[in-house]
């Protein structure tokens, strides 16, 4: 037989291997037993030994083994070999660790059953070999069960799948069991401002110089006529007399309600619409209405612009289709899908349409400005609940005109004005509670989104960073905070109410977002605040001898002649046209014709960017496709093949850095030869230099050292490193796919 088979051709390889590659490199803990940090109030519920989790990389099946868990909080990895002190990440969160997702974080799950992935949900009959998990913060988790007990793998599986695709209740909420377990801590020193008081209210009136025509009202103080609405809001003094009418029979739909004034006292308003069903109550509204503004045509008249965003902005059910498939682009399995889908990414990208809403928000929003700015108009926007795309554009509005929103503060404050108090419905459009995909819909984060639009066009204009933005889209998923689990102050304040009462020992209290401490160290929380801010000079009081009532802005644009226009009520001639809208009858464009505003806009907007730009004045952004990108750092932080290596803002951030240190160190000794004593330590500038190779991925991880393909070349590396050390380390980087 051997020598019919030397004769013959030579005999294919028999042996067939039945262990996995994950298998050959199995290491149990060394005597060691891991178990995982659980804070106050968190439960183990289930857990699984022998887990091995893959790198996300090339498919060759690196990584580590350790011991998945899953509590009432989150789902953990906990690997057996301890990281390295190089492998740990500078910007570490306190909360969440780097293999963590919490239960409301997660997107989807799905098992590999024979190499093909299937959607889990609900009761399992079959249980998978292989277990991804997609994150909202558009992380990918490969674990390999293969080598885990059967018993363990069940567990872990469906604990995993019914705590976070199963419907809860609102008190079952991890949010609450913190609240309960945490111990008490005094209260941080917070310059956000909660809006929360009758004080918080009037002090904003003061400060945009709107308590002329506008005034806090208390008449919902605990919720005694209406649970939709704050206990405190602006309207028109005006309007006073007709406010707890309309509220008690309307719910508050048909009020005006405040949110912000321009320097030149032109106002921005909104209103929740009636619904289009014509019930008893919207056939009387003509009525009352006809009651209502008979009362406001005292002076002073005012003129008012109405922008109904149902008709002018996509609809709820656009933004959601179009962000799932925006997001796809990001949920990456290995290297080999990310270069599949690099070949046609434009026409992928373009497809989703995400980009597209992002400059018709902003658009909208720079027609907003316009009307506010150059024709000192009031603009009314009216939505049905006035609590989404209302919450989007005046935002918007206010970080182009107030360069107080662009403090980190004042945003923080804008923040919780308009959609805390506002009334944005965090837990339905975020889908906290897994009830109802019909209400979901990621408005906030198109709001972060259009921020970063700014923040990247004009970054001295911003006291925060895209780094602050990204960290603040994370945290509307970790349910320790208070800010974005609830949608309305009435439904908080009930819950907690409630709580408050069943509790016998502490007071129940509820954290809120805006202490970072709580989720970063100082040192951390340094890459929030941006080193190149342009803050604001303050004025020298000697020299300020009158009030400025209409104060103009630098930048601003000169106020062109209008026609005058008959002075008849608070709204001009547009009550009846009011009526209608209110009723959900469409009706023409208000005032002026398309044609007429789209002129008024284009000069508007191309005479502003002709001119120096004022980092303190009025902001206006790039609406042009190319200007609208795509948030690479939020969106891009977890793909190892699109990082640029030393490139990207870090690069940048990084000279700036070093310049500023160096300009520290001269003060320092300049301060010491004038100065017999030694000086106290200023704030550090933090360094971005460590022994890793930085990238784009900073500071959410460290460089990746596998890719297929080179990204750049090492010769982009001298500007951050030294010669002899490029050297060395010239050849560890480079791996050219076609050098197989």
């Amino acid at each position: 037989m051997l020598s019919k088979a030397a004769g013959g051709r030579p005999a294919k390889p028999s042996f067939v291997s039945y262990v996995s590659p994950e298998e050959i490199h199995i290491r149990e803990p060394a005597g060691k037993e891991v178990n995982p940090y659980l804070l106050p109030g968190e439960l183990l519920l289930c857990e699984a030994s022998t887990v091995f989790k893959y790198v996300q990389e090339d498919g060759s099946n690196r990584g580590t083994y350790g011991k998945l868990v899953c509590t009432n909080f989150k789902v953990a990895f906990l690997g057996y070999e301890s990281a390295s002190d190089d492998n740990e990440p500078q910007f570490k969160n306190k909360v969440i660790g780097e293999s963590d997702i919490t239960l409301h974080c997660i997107d989807q799950i799905y098992g590999v059953y024979d190499e093909k992935k299937k959607s889990l949900y609900g009761q399992l009959k079959k249980y998978p070999e292989k277990l991804i998990i997609y994150s909202k913060d558009f992380r990918v988790f490969h674990f390999c069960l293969r080598c885990t007990k059967e018993e363990e793998v069940k567990r872990i599986v469906s604990g995993i799948v019914h705590h976070s695709q199963t419907p809860k209740l609102l008190k079952r909420l991890f949010l609450f069991s913190y609240a309960s377990a945490a111990p008490n801590s005094p209260d941080a020193k917070n310059r956000t401002v909660m809006f929360d008081t009758f004080k918080d209210w009037h002090e904003e009136l003061e400060r945009t110089k709107g308590n002329v025509k506008y005034e806090v009202v208390s008449v919902n103080e605990g919720y005694r006529v209406s649970e939709k609405l704050p206990l405190y809001f602006v309207v028109p003094k005006s309007f006073l007399k007709s406010v707890t009418e309309s509220i008690l029979v309307h719910q508050g739909r048909g009020i005006p309600i405040w949110c912000w004034s321009c320097h030149n006292g032109a106002a921005l308003l909104k209103m929740s619409a009636f619904p289009k069903e014509q019930d008893d109550s919207a056939l009387q509204m003509p009525k009352l209405l006809d009651g209502i503004y008979k009362t406001i045509h005292a002076p002073p008249y005012e003129v008012l612009k109405m922008d109904d965003l149902s008709s002018s902005l996509p609809s709820l059910q656009d933004i959601q289709t179009a962000y799932t498939r925006f997001k796809q682009l990001f949920l990456i399995d290995n290297s080999i899908h990310f270069w599949d889908t690099d070949v046609k990414w434009f026409s992928l990208l373009e497809s989703t349409n995400w980009l597209e809403i992002i400059r018709r928000c902003l658009k909208k929003s720079v027609e907003v400005v316009e009307q506010l700015e150059r024709q000192t108009t009031n603009v009314l926007l009216i939505e049905e609940n006035a609590s989404d795309l209302c919450c989007v554009i005046s935002s918007l509005v206010q970080v182009m005109m107030d360069s107080y929103c662009r403090t980190k503060f004042g945003f923080q404050s804008l923040i919780q004005k308009e959609w805390v108090i506002g009334g944005h419905s965090f837990l339905d459009r975020c889908n906290h509670l897994r009830k109802s995909d019909k209400e979901e819909a990621p408005v906030f984060l198109l709001f972060l989104d259009c921020v970063w639009q700014l923040v990247q066009q004009y970054p001295p204009a911003f006291e925060f960073t895209e780094t602050y933005l990204t960290v603040l889209s994370d945290s509307l998923y970790i349910p320790i905070f208070s800010t974005f689990f609830f949608n309305s102050q009435h439904q908080k304040d009930t819950i907690v109410s409630g709580e408050s009462h069943n509790a016998q020992s502490s007071p129940f209290r509820l954290l809120t977002v805006w202490d970072w401490s709580v989720q970063f160290e100082p040192k951390a929380q340094a890459l929030l605040n941006n080193p190149l801010y342009a803050e604001k000079p303050k004025p020298d009081k000697s020299q300020r001898k009158t009030t400025r009532f209409k104060h103009h802005r630098q930048l601003s644009l000169p106020l062109t002649q209008t026609k005058s226009s008959p002075k008849r009520g608070f709204f001009r001639e547009e009550t009846d046209h009011l009526i209608k809208n209110i009723l959900g009858k469409r009706i023409s464009k208000l005032i002026n014709s398309s044609e007429e505003l789209h002129s008024n806009f284009r000069e508007f907007y191309d005479s502003w960017h002709c001119k120096p730009v004022d980092f303190h004045g009025l902001l206006l952004p790039h609406i042009e496709g190319p200007e609208i990108k795509v948030w690479t750092q939020r969106y891009l932080r977890w793909i190892p093949e699109a990082q640029l290596l030393g490139g990207g803002t870090v690069a940048i951030a990084t000279k700036f850095l070093d310049v500023m240190e160096e300009v520290q160190k001269l003060q320092k000794q300049m301060d010491e030869e004038h100065s017999q004593t030694a000086p106290e330590d200023a704030d550090a500038v933090p360094t971005l230099r460590n022994s890793a190779r930085l990238s784009s991925l900073f500071p959410f991880a460290l460089l990746q050292r596998h890719s297929l393909k080179p990204v750049l070349p090492t010769s982009t590396w001298k500007d951050l490193e030294d010669e002899e050390d490029l050297a060395k380390r010239d050849d560890e980087f480079v791996e050219l796919s076609g050098a197989d």
